[in-house]
């Protein structure tokens, strides 16, 4: 391990990196050592290359875990301003430690980096070394709060897993540290008793004290302008904190609190740090980003018959849902060039084709110019133009010579009705390729994503850095520019494989050749193929329908999909089979290897990207499926130690959100609302037992070791410690089903305890959440709003005997039970979020726009709204209903909304008048209290004749004020009778 820690050394001193030392004080990771948290501010270049022991007391595992330490080593580069080939550099560095490149699968995976504490982020990526995560790989957008210009590349090594990997041990112990001594020889020994202390022996009075001494310390020192004490300061409050919670002795309020103020001290270090370097002069220079000099016009070719085009935009590895997003936006940008210039005709064929690296959209029969139009130029009005004699004005000859024209050539133009002097221009098509070299430009800079970032490209923000751009116009490249990178005809395979591509049409031939397949169809095609043979040899095989979602993200993570075979022990098998393949699927991306009765084999496959040494990936996956397996195993005997009761204690101690306590303060209310919503419906002796106590339990898994390292297992945990509990089966099934559904598509609750709780709980989200101003901006729901809407209507749907309970009902009970007031218009603006979710679920599984609106009024109660809408859906057609809406659609139209029911038949002076009357209560003493539209239908027919007699016979707006508002009084009582049943201005 030691020569790889100088091997890395003298790799990126080479490249300009000078050596920094390990901060002096416990750190959590390289980042926060000032070389990097505070150099990465402000203008100034700056190189530099570290390691840094990395102290996590809550990572803490007495040594007993083969991948977890409390004090890990971490190797810290940091490149100011990223250099454009971070990635290669790298790459470089792997082969410098002697990782063969060609043998190994070396994999980025999307993984945003975020330090609310610290205020700063950034995007990048995990890197993968045959499935082990070596490296975090991050371009820093911000850091204390403050906006990073220059943008810095930090690349941060996990030597011990690099170290385990090369070596081939499945323990970090067996790590060979030097010559004749292993890691566990050199530091066992420290991992144990600093375990012990972090976890069992440190002292809360002292470290809370500790922690009051260098916040202080912090503010003294940056009350005297000295940001680099004062930054050791802050990291000594960080440690203190973390021992603090590892010992389990931080409160949500007491969390929320130290997080604000160290965030605090952390803005004010990096403002005071930037402030000293400019008095400074910023002595290491100034590399801010400046904008990009224009690039000299190019020479563009021409070409003479129809021809095929072809863009390619290179990127570093987008995360796998912008993949087919991006392509589609490009193609349709590109489209639209193509068609508003009369490039695209009908027999024109555009192809997409998009992978984790490249974007690239092929034009065939693109026109090789536009066409001739004829533009009309106007000038003065035809009267202003000539004089009396017909002689031109000096009106028109200032036109003629401002637009180059004889006087002779303008004659009378028609422009808006009005009659102008003028003349019609003859405008020459553009070239094809003039025309793409203006738009494409556009295209590029106008990419955007769900986060997006910047790097040494002035004016371009995407989610990931575009590095290449190619551009053929059949054999001839259309070099245009953008942010100084100019398109060629230069593709890439596989990382440093340069190709040059002949010409548009053999793009994807190239690539291909080249071991890529940039068809995402095809990849698709090839994963389940490749995977079916392997998981076949297992004894198995792979659920392919079940498992889409995971075949679409690994689709769009490889450009080239090899399919590898995995095992692990039996042994692991004995673990709840949702903890494997949750690990498997979620943090690895494997495909678990299924029996013909679907029980979990001891296999899975992985796909590696591209051709690789097959023994060599397979058994460094396995490797890191035994750590994760090993972590899990730890979790789960940790968690069956305590109760369902003990394990809820921990809620306490994890914050929910601002003002809305802690997890258990919204257990609890999840519970008293549960509760509430129970007294309204028709429960046996037996489900109301069973709710008493799934209420209790509400959300006690949460705590659980298991869960807060994998969330995804939230229900299913509960669902299994409460069996081992010894609870009834009924209180485990409601406490896994109250998460249901998941997401949209998931089936909902099967039990109505389940389905109580899974309301109460989304109702309280909506309620509180809307409450303290956290509703949904835009792109951003970090508390998950609109799942929780879908899921609130999916359930109300799903269980009829739940129709006593309303959305807005709803509301207000989880109102009543939040630690804020919830104001009226805010549960009205959460019961419209609702009804908004619900509207485009109607949508989208395909009713028509006019009968989903029609049913909206029924938004409130779901289940109700949706036979409604099948009901509409076949009465549309049916004459009798036609007239009935046509027919109160009249009665709608005319009356005003403020017109109030009620009416006097002592005042009616017509036949027609006295027969809507009769009609009207016949209708209302059949109607039942909430009818379904077919019965509706059926009793409110008799309405629609004495309807139209009435329109026929009487004048409504009768200029006797009291008859006016007698009849107005009618149709409103009928409005009222109606209005709820549908909106019938909807209907059509």
């Amino acid at each position: 391990m030691q020569d790889a820690l100088t091997r890395l050394t003298d790799h990126w001193t080479a490249r300009g990196c000078l050596v920094a030392q390990p901060m002096n004080t416990e750190v959590g990771a390289g980042t926060l050592n000032p070389a990097t948290a505070l150099r990465v501010l402000g203008p100034e270049p700056w190189r530099v290359a570290y390691v840094e022991p990395s102290v996590r007391p809550d990572d803490s595992r007495y040594g007993d875990n083969p991948n977890r330490l409390q004090t890990h080593t971490q190797y810290q580069v940091i490149l100011k301003p990223e250099p454009g080939d971070a990635q290669e550099l790298y790459l470089s560095s792997l082969e410098a430690l002697g990782i063969n490149l060609a043998a190994h699968d070396v994999r980025f995976v999307e993984d945003d980096w975020a330090s609310p504490a610290l205020g700063a982020w950034g995007l990048g990526w995990e890197v993968w070394l045959d499935g082990m995560e070596i490296t975090q790989f991050t371009y820093f957008q911000q850091s204390g709060g403050l906006t990073l210009d220059p943008v810095s590349v930090e690349i941060t090594y996990g030597m011990e897993r690099i170290l385990m990997a090369l070596q081939g041990v499945r323990h970090f112990k067996d790590v060979a540290y030097a010559p004749g001594v292993t890691y566990g020889e050199a530091f066992g020994q420290a991992e144990y008793e600093m375990s012990r202390y972090y976890l069992d022996d440190a002292d809360i009075d002292a470290n809370r004290s500790l922690f009051e001494t260098y916040a202080a310390e912090a503010r003294r020192m940056l009350d005297a302008r000295l940001p680099v004490p004062a930054h050791s300061y802050v990291l000594k409050c960080s440690h203190a904190f973390n021992v603090l919670d590892a010992r389990g002795a931080i409160g949500t309020t007491e969390r929320a609190r130290a997080f604000a103020r160290m965030r605090g001290l952390a803005h004010e270090v990096a403002g005071l740090w930037a402030e000293r370097r400019a008095e400074l002069g910023h002595p290491l220079g100034d590399a801010a980003t400046r904008p990009a000099a224009g690039a000299a016009p190019a020479a563009l070719p021409e070409i003479d018959a129809p021809g095929t085009f072809a863009l390619e935009i290179g990127v570093e590895e987008l995360p796998p849902h912008e993949v087919g997003r991006t392509a589609g936006h490009v193609t349709e940008r590109l489209r639209d060039a193509l068609e508003a210039a009369g490039l695209l005709p009908d027999e024109a064929v555009i192809d997409t084709y998009a992978t984790p690296r490249r974007i690239i959209v092929v034009a065939a029969g693109v026109e090789p110019r536009e066409p001739d139009t004829e533009q009309v130029v106007k000038g003065p009005r035809l009267a202003a133009a000539y004089d009396a004699d017909g002689r031109p004005t000096k009106a028109l000859l200032g036109f003629a010579r401002g637009q180059g024209v004889d006087p002779a050539e303008v004659r009378a133009v028609t422009v808006g009705g009005g009659e102008y002097a003028g003349y019609v221009r003859h405008v020459t098509g553009r070239p094809a390729a003039r025309v793409l070299a203006e738009a494409l430009p556009r295209i590029v800079a106008g990419l955007r994503a769900e986060k997006n970032m910047r790097w040494n490209a002035p004016g371009l923000s995407f989610a990931r850095p575009i590095r290449w751009l190619l551009a053929l116009l059949d054999e001839h490249e259309i070099p245009f520019t953008v942010a100084g990178m100019t398109a060629g005809r230069t593709t890439y395979g596989h990382r440093r494989d340069a190709r040059a591509v002949a010409s548009a049409a053999e793009l994807v031939a190239t690539l291909r050749a080249a071991g890529v397949e940039p068809d995402p169809a095809e990849r698709r095609r090839r994963v389940i193929a490749s995977a079916t043979g392997p998981a076949r040899r297992a004894g198995g095989a792979v659920d392919f329908a079940a498992e889409s979602a995971l075949v679409e993200e690994i689709v769009n993570l490889v450009e080239e999909p090899v399919a590898v075979l995995g095992a692990f022990e039996e042994g692991y098998l004995e673990l709840p089979p949702e903890i494997l393949t949750t690990v498997m699927k979620k943090h690895q991306r494997y495909l678990p290897v299924r029996s013909p009765s679907g029980a979990l084999l001891p296999a899975f496959v992985t796909v590696a990207n591209g051709a690789c040494d097959h023994d060599t990936v397979r058994a460094g996956n396995e490797a890191v499926l035994r750590a994760r397996y090993e972590d899990a195993s730890f979790f789960f005997a940790q968690d069956l130690r305590r109760s369902p009761e003990q394990i809820k204690r921990g809620l306490e101690r994890l914050t929910f959100a601002d003002r809305l306590g802690s997890m258990a303060d919204r257990a609890g209310r999840i519970d008293g609302i549960a509760e509430e919503l129970a007294a309204r419906l028709d429960l046996t002796d037996a489900e109301r037992e069973t709710l008493s106590r799934a209420g209790e339990l509400a959300r006690f898994d949460l705590a659980s070791a298991m869960v807060i390292e994998l969330p995804g297992l939230a229900g299913t945990m509960a669902r299994e410690y409460a069996r081992r509990a010894g609870e009834p089966p009924a209180v485990a099934d409601a406490l896994y089903e109250m998460e249901l559904p998941r997401s949209s598509g998931d089936a909902p609750p099967s039990g109505i305890v389940g389905a109580v709780l899974s309301v109460a709980d989304r109702l309280d989200l909506l309620a509180g959440l809307f409450a303290v101003g956290s509703a949904p901006s835009g792109g951003s729901d970090p508390f998950g709003l609109r799942r929780a809407a879908l899921g609130l209507t999916a359930v109300l749907r799903a269980h009829p005997r739940l129709a006593p309970i309303t959305v807005e009902d709803g509301l207000a009970v989880a109102a009543r039970h939040q630690p804020v007031e919830v104001a009226p218009q805010t549960l009205a603006e959460a019961a419209r979020f609702v009804a908004r979710r619900f509207e485009q679920t109607l949508l989208d599984e395909g009713h028509a726009v006019a009968v989903v609106r029609a049913v909206l009024p029924h938004a409130g109660s779901p289940a109700h709204a949706e036979r409604a809408a099948a009901d509409l859906a076949k009465l549309r057609d049916d004459a009798r209903f036609q007239r009935l809406s046509a027919a109160l659609q009249r009665v709608l139209r005319i009356l005003p909304p403020d017109a109030e029911p009620g009416y006097d038949p002592a005042l009616f002076t017509d036949r027609a008048e006295h027969r809507l009357h009769e009609a009207y209560q016949r209708v209302r003493a059949a109607l039942p209290g909430r009818p379904a539209l077919p019965e509706f239908t059926e009793a409110a027919s008799a309405l629609a004749h004495p309807v139209d007699l009435y329109f026929d016979a009487v004048m409504v707006m009768d200029e006797d004020p009291a008859l006016r508002a007698n009849r107005l009084g009618l149709l409103a009582s009928i409005r009222a009778l109606v209005g709820g049943v549908l909106d019938w201005r909807e209907v059509g």
